[in-house]
């Protein structure tokens, strides 16, 4: 498997579900509205997890020549596509129920025998029990640490303590020319006590490498 960030909470996922297939799974296009520029991307699924311009750009994907057009996934339920196990979980943008921000879809993914999970824009202080039970045993956590219109950097370390991933990858934080005022990764990695991080421009992983026993933090460069 291999992750590539696109910015803001924009990841390309390439896994091979077999050996004669390769599947690509794209999370929240952004528009070009943020100050960021996305390349059109190739997709064979396509994740958004809520209905906002940083987050829902469709017009930004284009099919595989293998598997033509995308298959869409925009709410809440279970969804076998094209080689991959998708469960969209309900929750909130914001701590008040939707009320400022209106509703966020949490996506775990199920492919090459790993689990990932991509939270969105996640804004609650924390998951409920039912969140937590569904979104289950994860292999690597995407998760947003920027605050002002997600959960912080604080409120991140909460989540990741309640989830117990085995890799966290940060996202939805500031970076040159983001027009969307957001606080940066150093925070999120210094309550972690992550020190010396080295970004990546991608992680190349496989089940079999995945044998932390604590969370690991990586942290990729768009």
């Amino acid at each position: 498997m291999q992750i590539v960030w696109k910015g803001q909470a924009c990841f390309q996922i390439t896994a091979s579900p077999s050996k004669q297939e390769t599947l690509k799974i794209v999370v929240d296009p952004y528009g070009d509205d943020i100050g960021l520029k996305l390349s059109p991307l190739e997709a064979d699924i396509a994740l958004f997890t809520h209905d906002h311009f940083d987050h829902n750009n469709a017009k930004a994907l284009k099919g595989t020549s293998l598997k033509g057009t995308p298959f869409l996934i925009a709410n809440p339920g279970e969804y076998d596509a094209k080689g991959a196990f998708v469960q969209g979980i309900f929750s909130y943008h914001d701590e008040q129920e939707g009320k400022e921000r209106g509703t966020n879809t949490i996506y775990t993914i199920e492919v090459e025998d790993m689990r990932l999970c991509h939270m969105g824009d996640f804004g609650q202080k924390e998951l409920t029990a039912e969140q937590l039970e569904a979104i289950g045993d994860i292999d690597i956590l995407f998760i947003p640490v920027g605050g002002v219109y997600t959960i912080d950097a604080k409120g991140a370390s909460h989540i990741v303590n309640q989830i117990e991933p085995k890799i966290a990858i940060p996202m939805h934080y500031a970076l040159p020319k983001l027009k969307v005022k957001l606080a940066g990764v150093d925070e999120f990695l210094k309550v972690m006590g992550a020190k010396n991080i080295q970004p990546q421009e991608k992680l190349t992983i496989k089940a079999r490498d995945i044998t932390t026993e604590e969370t690991k933090i990586v942290v990729l460069t768009p």
